[in-house]
Order: C-alpha cells, then sequence, then structure tokens
C-alpha cells in the first residue's frame, strides 16, 4: 500500500498537469478562428497590418511563410514565435497584437502557443 501512495503522489500531479493543458490544437477548429476574429481585418493583402509587414493571415501557407521581416510561426518554439511574443505582449506595447483593439483572451493566448508548441500544424 505504501508503494502505490508514493507513485500517486510522484504520476498524480503529472497527470493532473497534462489533463489540464489543451493538446492536439488543431489549426482550422481553434487556431483559424481566432486569427479571424483578432488578425484577418489588417493582414490580409489590401490591408493596413498587411501593408507595413508584408504579412498575410489569410491561409495556413501564408501564415507560415511569414513576411517581410521574416518568419512569424517557428513550429515547436512559442518563446521565439513572433506571434506569440506578439499576442501575449512580450514586446514594446507600441506593436501588440491585436494593434488598436482588445487583447486576446488567456485561452485564446494559450491556444496559440500550444498550437506553435505541438508544431503548428496544419490540422
Amino acid at each position: 500500500m505504501k508503494r502505490r501512495c508514493c507513485v500517486f503522489l510522484v504520476l498524480g500531479p503529472c497527470m493532473l498537469l497534462a489533463a489540464c493543458s489543451p493538446r492536439d490544437v488543431s489549426f482550422s477548429a481553434d487556431v483559424q478562428p481566432i486569427l479571424r476574429q483578432y488578425c484577418q481585418d489588417c493582414h490580409v493583402p489590401g490591408g493596413a497590418g498587411h501593408a507595413a509587414s508584408g504579412f498575410d493571415m489569410s491561409t495556413y501557407e501564408s501564415l507560415m511563410k511569414g513576411g517581410r521581416y521574416g518568419p512569424f510561426v517557428i513550429p515547436g518554439d512559442p518563446l521565439a514565435s513572433t506571434l506569440n511574443v506578439l499576442v501575449e505582449g512580450r514586446a514594446h506595447p507600441s506593436i501588440r497584437m491585436p494593434h488598436g483593439r482588445g487583447t486576446l483572451t488567456g485561452d485564446e493566448v494559450e491556444v496559440l502557443r500550444v498550437w506553435v508548441q505541438e508544431g503548428a500544424k496544419n490540422n
């Protein structure tokens, strides 16, 4: 009995953390709706964000291509991905995204972070 308790004490918190973190984030079901709501007014051809950065978020392919300043998403690395840096507020406040609008919810930021961490798949 003592051995089982020790195993639970070690594995229990790990299983709880795994259950609380979203996994298998879908680009089409989870990420794209966030981008449509907050980003695609500006970051599509003809939009102010596209004119300023050359960055088009209208498709997965254009999102992964990046813009004038390089890649926007680095699969597997949310700490270095510009997408995460800008929506999490880790950049200068003048370039926090979405620019001039409200911020994403904590849940939306987490979905983007996990999606990038999981490899930014087109799923």
